[in-house]
């Protein structure tokens, strides 16, 4: 008898990371800040070697400054949600709307608990030169 892991989770773990996704996208600060009080745990953590974000608020100052940082530029999926029990993995793209080539490609795991983000370890592939 074979077992698959990713037999429901597979499409919840593809969810979560198209709402991840979106809240790095949304700019209305309101609206950042619900999706990520509904999509992350009050303790959750989001670390990247730029950033170790502890608790929601610090989240949500995160993505803003990237958002300020990258003004006009769209975070997007670049490829399938790989996933088993409570871990994700995803490759993304950060880059003008409408353009083939990113300037910021990144790579996340993201552990859920509860249906919800616990912590997510981001790492940069590509960065544009100083």
């Amino acid at each position: 008898m074979s077992t698959d892991l990713n037999a429901g989770t597979t499409t919840d773990m593809a969810s979560i990371a198209q709402r991840y996704i979106d809240a790095w996208n949304e700019t209305d600060a309101g609206a950042r800040r619900a999706l990520i009080d509904e999509l992350y745990s009050p303790e959750a953590g989001y670390t990247d070697p730029l950033v170790d974000a502890r608790g929601r608020d610090q989240i949500d100052a995160t993505i803003a400054g990237a958002q300020e940082q990258f003004a006009g530029l769209v975070f997007s999926l670049a490829g399938p949600v790989d996933s088993h029990h409570d871990t994700a993995r995803f490759q993304w793209h950060l880059g003008a709307p409408g353009t083939e080539e990113p300037l910021v490609v990144g790579f996340d795991v993201a552990v859920v608990d509860g249906g919800r983000l616990h912590r997510v370890y981001g790492f940069l592939d590509k960065v544009p030169s100083a």
